[in-house]
């Protein structure tokens, strides 16, 4: 008879496990957008191939799992490299991209009893809106990676959402929170819909998505410039790289000799310009609002009328 400590890790090998088979490569989102041509949204789709191998994994029922409601879960933020990495398979399996994004700053899970059963990212955005003025960049997270389980009931996502969103108001600087709706997943945003979301257009995304020369994932323009790319740069000129060059966020150009920043900045332009890319499909986009009283609440959609709107899209 195994105690609930060899339960739990009993399951967390169950769905860390196999992580090959389900590891995504760039190549594999590509071909993903080349010639996912279903009617309903790939993540709808995944759920549906996903239920059978889904239970057996989680030694659940079909009917045990009909009975489910979101009161049945609990979410958290995941602060342990043991749930990020868990958490990290997860999105490997259930989620478009396949992959965790660059930036991500904040990690949230959704539990039922001890299984992983949803996954919501949070970034710094790859670049600010001016939603909220001059000041949008300390206020600003991106919702940058987010799935659900397949048995999971089906208003789980929004109900995970809009926690993951209280938890950041309450408990950080937060107070806009934007999203992207991939239309080669052939995603509208529902979510975002149901959960009372501004939605402001289909015209955003990077112009360019570039194959990492590093390893093969999809990467933004300003990957190239960010502080582990530096690194390899340094490596590869011969350059013996110093502590003092970097804080936890950002390149210190102040402390690096001129002719050493010359030569990484080149070696950075001259990367991009040689790294093979895609353009991909133009986003929707939706953004959300919320301080951690009504003053401020009403403060901030008073700033969100100034910025465009429209009705939400209907037709994938």
């Amino acid at each position: 008879m195994l105690n609930e400590e060899q339960k739990e890790d009993l399951l967390f090998e169950l769905m860390t496990s196999q992580t090959d088979k389900y590891d995504v490569s760039s190549q594999t989102v590509q071909t993903r957008q080349d010639n996912y041509d279903e009617d309903v949204c790939w993540q709808y789709n995944i759920r549906v191939n996903n239920l059978e191998d889904d239970l057996k994994r989680c030694f659940l029922t079909k009917e045990e799992v009909s009975q489910l409601r979101t009161s049945d879960f609990t979410f958290k933020l995941l602060d342990t490299e043991r749930q990020r990495k868990e958490a990290v398979e997860f999105i490997k399996r259930h989620e478009w991209l396949g992959t965790i994004s660059q930036y991500t700053t904040h990690w949230f899970g959704a539990y039922y009893k001890d299984i992983l059963s949803g996954v919501i990212l949070m970034n710094q955005p790859n670049a600010f809106s001016k939603i909220l003025g001059e000041d949008t960049p300390n206020l600003e997270r991106l919702v940058s990676r987010g799935a659900c389980i397949s048995w999971s009931p089906k208003n789980l996502a929004s109900n995970f959402l809009m926690w993951c969103v209280k938890y950041m108001v309450n408990n950080t600087q937060y107070r806009l929170f934007t999203a992207y709706s991939d239309p080669s997943a052939k995603e509208l945003g529902t979510i975002y819909q149901a959960c009372n979301w501004y939605y402001l257009g289909q015209t955003f995304g990077a112009s360019r998505r570039y194959y990492s020369p590093y390893s093969d994932k999809l990467v933004s323009d300003r990957a190239f410039r960010c502080i582990s790319f530096y690194k390899r740069y340094a490596k590869e000129l011969g350059i013996i790289w110093e502590k003092n060059w970097q804080n936890n966020q950002t390149m210190l150009w102040d402390n690096i000799p001129d002719d050493v920043e010359e030569q990484l900045r080149l070696m950075s332009k001259t990367k991009q310009e040689q790294t093979e890319y895609i353009i991909p499909p133009m986003k929707h986009k939706y953004a959300y609002v919320l301080g951690r009283n009504k003053k401020e609440t009403k403060k901030l959609k008073k700033q969100m009328k100034l910025v465009k709107t429209y009705p939400y899209p209907k037709e994938r």
